[in-house]
């Protein structure tokens, strides 16, 4: 199968490109520094001849509402519609458990990158899945100093891994599209995820909204579970 990765070159990309090669498909990978910009659209018609299936995992940092919803609708339309010009038969998405329950900046543009998909042309199965072992250190190394700062939520941290391995098992069967949702094996605090990582430095609990101090970011129905714990990712660093 021929598999596009919108994103490729990014850290959790590259984990779906080497995952969808180890499993034997052939791989487009999906980047400006590939010549393909998903924002202008520039270089898709060529990069998707011939994909069956595209695997978008763009991302945006940023705590922005606009630029949040300006990058997912504009990447979100571009990709579609060349998809929708080279004849692509799947397109599978990667989300946010809790994103229809947290009214953040980022959380509101991927709503509205899932909104665009599930209505688009491209048959779509969207994966939601909770934080990464590795937000937990992302948040450390955002504050610079010995003290630093942990947004007041529970998780359910999985293994980026993990994530990868499920995207590439749900590119390779037919469009589902809400798929069962991925977490990590135990419920923790962000605060004990950072301070795990911390050294030793100060690690403060900052409030971030009621929905993610109360769980709004954990699963509430059926979904599937990862097996790295946080601790064994975090030993293996």
């Amino acid at each position: 199968m021929k598999m596009a990765v919108a994103g490729g070159t990014g850290w959790v990309g590259k984990l779906v490109v080497e995952r969808a090669r180890e499993r034997g498909h052939e791989v487009v990978v999906i980047s400006r520094s590939g010549g393909v910009d998903l924002m202008t659209g520039a270089g898709l018609d060529d990069a998707l001849r011939g994909v069956d299936v595209v695997i978008d995992v763009a991302n945006v940092t940023t705590l922005s509402r606009k630029a949040s919803v300006a990058f997912f609708e504009t990447e979100t339309r571009n990709l579609l519609a060349a998809e929708q010009r080279a004849g692509v038969r799947h397109h599978v998405l990667l989300s946010i458990v809790g994103v229809d329950r947290v009214d953040s900046g980022y959380y509101i543009g991927k709503r509205r990158q899932e909104e665009l998909a599930l209505a688009g042309p491209i048959p779509v199965t969207l994966l939601r899945v909770t934080q990464f072992h590795e937000f937990a250190a992302q948040m450390l190394d955002k504050v610079p100093g010995p003290v630093k700062v942990a947004p007041l939520m529970l998780s359910r941290p999985v293994a980026a891994s993990e994530v990868a391995a499920e995207l590439v098992r749900l590119a390779e069967g037919p469009a589902q599209g809400r798929a069962t949702e991925l977490a990590g094996p135990e419920v923790l605090k962000m605060s004990s995820m950072m301070r795990r990582l911390a050294k030793g430095k100060l690690v403060l609990t900052v409030p971030v909204g009621r929905a993610m101090a109360n769980g709004g970011v954990l699963p509430t129905g059926d979904f599937r579970t990862g097996k790295i714990t946080f601790e064994q990712w975090a030993a293996s660093r």
